[in-house]
């Protein structure tokens, strides 16, 4: 079972961005994390971070030829503005988890809103590296309730 972890603007910052609402740990720590949870759940967990909204559509392109089973996303500011990226996500056929550090609901209004959430399977968030680990393994159970 293959996995895509998806990682979008700004997140690249993780241990270094507002600590109060993203913790300490780094990108590389979580995604060490959520590789090692996906091997104990027999899943083999891809984690891909970028700044770049077009490589990020090109990123989800590819799952779709590839035929990833799940993604999970963390979209960043992207989540609430970018429906390019809905669009691209659209596409894919397989469940798709939308996580968040913080709980996107006790923020600033313009973070309420998701343009994800609509195509998602669920969302996770306000559990910061939690949200990422509950998010595997409701991508996981997806997959398995699927086949």
């Amino acid at each position: 079972m293959k996995i895509l972890c998806l990682n979008g603007i700004n997140l690249n910052m993780f241990g270094k961005r507002d600590p109060a609402q993203y913790g300490n740990l780094t990108l590389a720590e979580i995604d060490a994390q959520v590789k090692k949870l996906g091997k104990e759940l027999g899943a083999e967990v891809e984690c891909f971070q970028t700044n770049f909204e077009g490589a990020m559509v090109e990123k989800i392109h590819q799952a779709h030829a590839d035929s990833v089973n799940a993604v999970m996303i963390n979209a960043g500011a992207w989540t609430h503005y970018s429906y390019g990226l809905r669009d691209a996500l659209a596409i894919l056929k397989c469940p798709i988890i939308e996580v968040h550090m913080s709980n996107i609901h006790a923020r600033e209004e313009f973070r309420h809103h998701s343009v994800i959430a609509e195509i998602a399977k669920g969302q996770i968030a306000g559990f910061g590296v939690g949200s990422y680990l509950l998010g595997l393994r409701a991508a996981v159970s997806a997959i398995q309730t699927k086949t």
